[in-house]
């Protein structure tokens, strides 16, 4: 039977557990109703291009001994591809899928070629094996694309848009490349045993054998953006993230974190923005990057403007959150990028001044650095800082330090061993004028004098009351370091790799 365009038309048809034995052609059939094909073995061509699935459509456990085509095939049910083998070069291209797609379990020995392939439901290629050649993408899917617990045994490049895809505990035995749209990235346990690319792909996929933008209408309202949401459990060391939104990205049991290769533009969670209430005083964070765990710790502990964690998210321990920071503190200094590298050290340093397990004297300290300086990576603080201890020790000078009569050389005679000599002494500097008296401009030009030389760690030679001796001695001591941590702050956001 065929229909108005001269297809052939089934209605419901049952293969399972039949054999094949010379080439099986449904080139641009029309099946109406069910079709199966479980436990079907087709031991030459099997040809279903241009075909249509109207139902459900059944290939589990089937064993393609030589070409599956199903290019421009139109599944309209569900389609299930469980446990097959493809021994030979298995032919998706421009497929489109308007239900679920299962491929778990399924074999790809022969290659497997899915370019310009639409999946409108979840695709799963969950425990599938890609021993052989393989075209995976470009192609779009409406939801979720599951590689769990996959395995690639060939180099392969992977081109997906979709809006989240799937790879727990997948293993990349050699080198593998993932550039994504629109999409959220899952890498939870993954194994890598060759380099690992992950990009964010700029512009519309254009697809290998009719060189035509893949269409991305299944995804209207997605941000055109890599969203990488863990890297738990992965070894990092052969991973390059290239333009990949970090935000929500959860690093804790990542191995070798400090080898991570962050390249173009890698965004990270900002710390919140603003002025908030908290305990009847306002909060303002500091500006800087931070990860998505610091947020749920802080949030978790009533702090406002953190973003909370999803329902059963562990929160980490600052004991654990520490490390991470220091990882990938490193990783920006090992790729010369000082500026950035300075946010983690700032993270690392904020996760052990609220450590509760760490001594009271290092919190003590930290806390120290902190207001100061931000662990020397805030020049305004230390300027703010040392302009104040300036200002005081300029005024303690005036009111203190500065004798307002000069030292006078005495004569006098000193008997020693019996012998009388004579000794020139010089009478201690006194302040004696009454303290409203003390704010003048002269005393104010010889104490800014005083204070000039001390912040370079220099003696003025001026006269000082002892008062004045103490708080010249505590200007040389204190004021020469803000001055350094703020020149280190400021080399530390300007240094050049």
């Amino acid at each position: 039977m065929r229909d108005e365009h001269g297809r052939p038309c089934f209605g419901a048809v049952l293969f399972d557990g039949a054999t094949f034995a010379a080439a099986a052609s449904f080139d641009k059939a029309v099946f109406a109703g069910a079709a199966r094909f479980d436990k079907t073995v087709f031991e030459g061509e099997a040809r279903f291009g241009d075909a249509e699935f109207k139902d459900r459509a059944w290939f589990a456990e089937a064993s393609f001994n030589s070409v599956a085509m199903f290019s421009d095939t139109d599944f309209g049910g569900p389609a299930w591809f469980d446990d097959s083998t493809f021994r030979g070069r298995g032919w998706f291209a421009r497929c489109t899928f308007r239900d679920e797609a299962w491929f778990a379990g399924t074999t790809f020995s022969g290659g497997a070629w899915f370019d310009g392939a639409t999946f409108h439901e979840d695709v799963r290629f969950d425990f599938a094996t890609f021993d052989a050649d393989i075209q995976f993408g470009p192609m779009a899917c409406a939801k979720e694309v599951h590689l769990s617990r996959a395995s690639f045994l060939t180099p392969v490049v992977v081109e997906v848009v979709a809006a989240a895809v799937v790879c727990r505990q997948t293993r990349w035995v050699s080198s593998a490349t993932l550039r994504l749209r629109h999409a959220t990235l899952d890498l939870t346990d993954a194994v890598t045993g060759g380099p690992l690319t992950v990009a964010f792909h700029p512009r519309p996929f254009v697809g290998r054998q009719r060189a035509m933008p893949l269409s991305e209408t299944l995804l209207p309202a997605r941000p055109e953006s890599l969203q990488v949401t863990s890297l738990s459990g992965l070894d990092a060391s052969h991973l390059v993230l290239i333009d990949a939104d970090l935000t929500h990205c959860v690093f804790s049991a990542t191995v070798h974190l400090d080898q991570l290769r962050l390249e173009g533009h890698c965004t990270f969670a900002p710390a919140p923005s603003g002025v908030h209430p908290h305990r009847g005083r306002l909060i303002r964070w500091t500006t800087r990057r931070t990860l998505a765990e610091e947020h749920y710790w802080r949030a978790a502990h009533g702090l406002p403007g953190w973003t909370p964690p999803a329902e059963g998210t562990p929160v980490l321990t600052l004991h654990a959150l520490a490390p991470i920071y220091r990882h990938l503190r490193k990783s920006f200094e090992d790729a010369k990028n000082e500026p950035d590298a300075a946010d983690f050290y700032y993270g690392e340093m904020e996760m052990r001044r609220h450590d509760r397990l760490r001594p009271r004297s290092e919190r003590v300290l930290l806390a120290v650095y902190w207001g100061v300086s931000g662990y020397g990576m805030r020049a305004s603080r230390a300027l703010a800082c040392l302009f104040g201890a300036m200002t005081v020790t300029l005024l303690l000078l005036m009111g203190l330090g500065l004798p307002d009569q000069t030292p006078k050389q005495e004569i006098k005679h000193v008997t020693i061993a019996g012998k009388e000599s004579l000794v020139i002494d010089k009478t201690d500097p006194r302040l004696t004028s009454p303290p409203g008296t003390r704010f003048t401009a002269k005393r104010f030009d010889q104490a800014l004098q005083v204070l000039a030389n001390s912040v370079v760690f220099r003696s003025s030679g001026q006269n000082l009351t002892t008062w004045g001796t103490y708080i010249e001695m505590f200007s040389r001591a204190v004021e020469p370091v803000l001055l350094a941590l703020a020149i280190l702050a400021v080399r530390g956001r300007v240094k050049r790799g």
